[in-house]
């Protein structure tokens, strides 16, 4: 990394070290090997990642900056093959050097970074193997080491793990956001009938805690921590976001009446005594209401809601604010049409983070007025995951621009030319990645539609090139024009091989406004498909695609639209379901999170089935004709697994090709490296066959120097 100092503190065991070395060492070799590969294939040759480069590629996440501004901390995957795992480090950067440091090194991940107030401490979680007596294994506790590196020390052994850390003003304390332990009535039933659990019952409430990390005494030795204790009880509600007071003497926190996903439309704002007591509801009315901020005078408190809105899944996600003792709240960001992700409550005003279009970036809004201000720096219009500087007056993120990787950057808050602080564009050195263009056409209803087309540098005139469609999920996700690794689907492959891509941004997606998000209800796949084939002929009428060399493909949401346009058209040679729906009734019966269903087509299928017929896939089978490949998880409650066998069995009794892949254990993400690798080459393999004419192999193969050994192929 030309022009950049790393520096690297290992607080490991030695075995640990050796295998990330040995890690970085293949890693590298299949680079090298993929260059000298770009090389021989002479100037101009598209190279692309194979799908292991591909996975073993990291990411950054949730950057934290410092009270003064002066360093980042932030989290950096690593793929484990190993472990099967995606896992994660800390890293920390000085802003004005750039020098990085990795602060974390051991088995599983640490995540969620927490600064103290004066800078000294930072606090975070992580699934490593504990060290207090009975901790339990796998669950994520509270972790606390010097700011400037040093041994870590476990904080907490909660059975059901923390969700959530903050330190209070004074950075003595850390307040945390956990289930306590399980009652003695649950573990006597499970010791006299075994394990089994009752349906919207048998909850483990989460709720605010505090602890007071013990000081090293005068000769270096820390005593181990107290027992967290317990500022909230009872079975009224479980907590979700909270916030100190300036002061520290409250806690604003908001909860939902049980930790069930059904239940977020019950989210409530409330506030406790630091030391613990009664709560009191400050904002009950027009929730779902969400994640509190305190005011810097601490006399009143900024929170997210729907409005009152009925349906909320889909509406404006509002700013309201409303007095720290209760009141009538007030919406203060009425004119903004998008959701507003708070963040934090300054001097000069509020700061939330929103979509718009396919870029993001930060705005202030004035409490008072109602107007708001995008905050705009060079060479990062797609920007998120701000951290605020205690004194407002700089910001980390992660951002980027078309075409390129996403990084690590600190800014002045005032705008201006941020600096980058990690090197992730450098992981393709060597590759030629695809060209991310935005891209327009209208639907068949006029709606204007955007989308992303990922094509070779350079289009040659007059050829028709095969078009590969990846529809994202939601449908309140978003494509963007940044590049990074790929993960399900090998986009990158697909381009080298002479392909073009297109991400549509069907209506329903985050960043075009309330009114474009709401278009899909009671339309859902109906007008999602018009959205996606009118983009597939615009570009036919460009000129540019071959309309008999045509693909679908989609996970979750974009598993349902991929669904619909296998059961609604004979416009494409092969499509991919992932996790998809393909009954409404079957999906709403079977889910975690039945609202969604009832607020989107406004309606149960016991009081209006005729609309869960019309926009099922399932209803138009028998216009069936596109070889489809099903992939989804055998554990997945969001989409239950009965959507992708019945969709399944209906092709095969239509003579339709199918094959259906299954993957034991998982829900709705396909989370781990070796069943990514696995998602990523069906799809190849799949669209190679029907696309680019390949034979097509019944399963998949390992090559042959990496079957046995635990390693997957280079």
């Amino acid at each position: 990394m030309t022009g950049e100092r790393v520096r690297v503190g290992v607080t490991g065991p030695p075995e640990l070290w050796r295998r990330h070395v040995r890690r970085i060492g293949r890693f590298c070799l299949g680079l090298a090997a993929a260059c000298l590969a770009a090389a021989l294939a002479g100037p101009g040759a598209l190279a692309a990642p194979t799908i292991r480069q591909s996975l073993e590629m990291q990411t950054f996440a949730a950057p934290r900056i410092s009270p003064d501004g002066r360093t980042v901390v932030y989290e950096e995957s690593r793929t484990n093959w190993d472990a099967d795992a995606f896992e994660t480090d800390l890293w920390m950067a000085d802003v004005a050097t750039g020098e990085r440091q990795r602060l974390t090194l051991a088995d599983k991940s640490s995540t969620d970074a927490a600064w103290s107030p004066d800078g000294r401490w930072i606090a975070f979680l992580s699934d490593r193997p504990g060290v207090l007596p009975k901790s339990p294994k796998d669950k994520k506790q509270v972790w606390v080491m010097p700011a400037h590196g040093g041994e870590a020390q476990q904080l907490t052994r909660f059975d059901d793990g923390v969700k959530a850390i903050a330190w209070t003003p004074d950075s003595r304390s850390l307040v945390i956001a956990a289930a306590g332990p399980q009652s003695a009535a649950l573990k006597d039933r499970k010791a006299t009938f075994g394990e089994f659990h009752v349906v919207h019952a048998d909850y483990a409430m989460v709720r605010l805690w505090r602890i007071d990390p013990p000081t090293p005494d005068a000769a270096g030795r820390t005593p181990p921590p107290a027992e967290p204790k317990r500022l909230t009880a009872g079975e009224a509600f479980s907590i979700d976001d909270f916030a100190v007071s300036p002061d520290g003497q409250e806690i604003a926190f908001a909860a939902q009446r049980d930790p069930d996903l059904i239940s977020n439309g019950t989210s409530k704002i409330y506030v406790v005594p630091a030391a613990g007591g009664e709560a009191r509801l400050i904002a009950g009315d027009g929730g779902p209401n969400a994640n509190p901020q305190w005011s810097p005078d601490g006399k009143r408190i900024a929170f997210e809601t729907a409005g009152g809105d009925t349906f909320f899944f889909y509406a404006n996600k509002k700013i309201a604010i409303v007095a720290a003792d209760g009141g009538q709240a007030r919406i203060a960001d009425a004119d903004f049409d998008e959701d507003a992700h708070l963040l934090r409550w300054a001097p000069a005003g509020i700061y939330f983070a929103a979509q718009q279009k396919t870029q993001a970036g930060l705005f202030r809004l004035n409490p008072e007025t109602g107007a708001t201000r995008r905050i705009a720096w060079t060479d990062a219009p797609i920007a998120r995951a701000f951290s605020i500087a205690q004194d407002f007056g700089s910001v980390a993120f992660i951002g980027g621009d078309a075409n390129q990787a996403p990084e690590v950057y600190a800014a002045s808050l005032a705008g201006g030319e941020p600096r980058r602080l990690t090197r992730d564009g450098d992981q393709f050195a060597g590759f030629a990645p695809a060209t991310r263009e935005v891209v327009s056409w209208r639907s068949g209803d006029g709606t204007p539609i955007e989308g992303v087309l990922i094509r070779p540098a350079t289009l040659e005139p007059g050829r028709k090139y095969p078009l590969l469609v990846v529809i994202h999920g939601g449908p309140t996700g978003v494509d963007t024009p940044i590049l990074g690794p790929d993960r399900y689907y090998p986009v990158e492959r697909f381009v080298a091989r002479g392909a073009l891509v297109l991400r549509p941004n069907y209506r329903g997606s985050a960043g075009y406004g309330g009114k474009f998000r709401a278009l899909n209800v009671r339309n859902l796949g109906v007008g999602d498909y018009a959205d996606v084939i009118s983009g597939v002929d615009a570009l036919i009428a460009r000129g540019i695609v071959d309309p008999d060399r045509v693909g679908a493909m989609g996970w979750s949401e974009g598993g349902y639209i991929s669904a619909f346009i296998t059961t609604s058209s004979d416009r494409f040679r092969a499509v991919s379901v992932g996790a998809g729906i393909s009954d409404w009734q079957t999906y709403y019966a079977n889910t975690d999170i039945t609202p969604f269903t009832a607020q989107y087509l406004k309606a149960t299928p016991w009081d209006d089935p005729e609309i869960y017929r019309q926009d099922s896939p399932i209803t138009y089978i028998a216009k069936a004709k596109t070889p489809t490949l099903i992939q989804h998880g055998g554990a997945d409650r969001r989409v239950p697994i009965a959507n992708a066998y019945e969709l399944r069995q209906a092709l095969e009794d239509h003579g339709v090709p199918v094959k259906m892949v299954v993957y034991d254990g998982f829900g709705h993400p396909i989370d781990k490296p070796r069943q990514q690798r696995a998602v990523m080459e069906e799809n190849e393999a799949w669209f190679g066959h029907y696309i680019f004419g390949d034979p097509l192999a019944p399963d998949l193969t390992p090559d042959e120097a990496a079957a046995g050994s635990g390693d997957p192929p280079r």
